[in-house]
């Protein structure tokens, strides 16, 4: 008795939204997308930098202010944006050194694998293989025998 049924509601028809396009700056639409940034150039990247460093200074003012509860929910947002930027900043500069000292004889030490102390320390395969000249003429010398067991 005091249970309505559900009212249908009335069909809205669908609004079209344009689609943006990845060049339009990733402050106005909030989160900055990291397969956007890996195409930018590291000029980009760095100015890109700034500009969120300067808004998350505004918005740390407007905290401090006592400024809206949007503005210091966008905080997270930027500092994560701020993080992503970092992160695909050091990721190129790591893949250019990499790129720079491929084939020579010395790599740098972050650029090593890391693995662990006594893997790195161990011997090569190769090196723990080798015989010495004296361990090859014995060997040579006297071969391991071969026996035919008959039944």
């Amino acid at each position: 008795f005091w249970l309505k049924p559900p009212v249908p509601l009335p069909e809205v028809p669908p609004q079209h939204v344009p689609a943006t396009p990845p060049s339009t700056p990733s402050r106005t639409m909030g989160r900055v997308k990291a397969f956007e940034l890996r195409s930018k150039t590291s000029k980009e990247l760095l100015k890109e930098l700034d500009e969120l460093k300067a808004e998350l200074a505004t918005l740390r003012v407007a905290k401090v202010s006592g400024g809206a509860a949007s503005k210091l929910a966008k905080i997270k947002i930027v500092r994560k944006g701020i993080a992503r930027i970092l992160t695909v900043y050091n990721q190129k500069q790591k893949a250019d050194a990499r790129k720079a000292c491929k084939g020579k004889k010395y790599v740098p030490l972050d650029l090593r694998p890391k693995k662990t102390r006594a893997i790195r320390r161990a011997l090569k395969t190769e090196q723990k293989f080798m015989k010495t000249p004296r361990q090859k003429t014995k060997a040579s010398n006297f071969p391991m025998r071969r026996f035919a067991v008959t039944m």
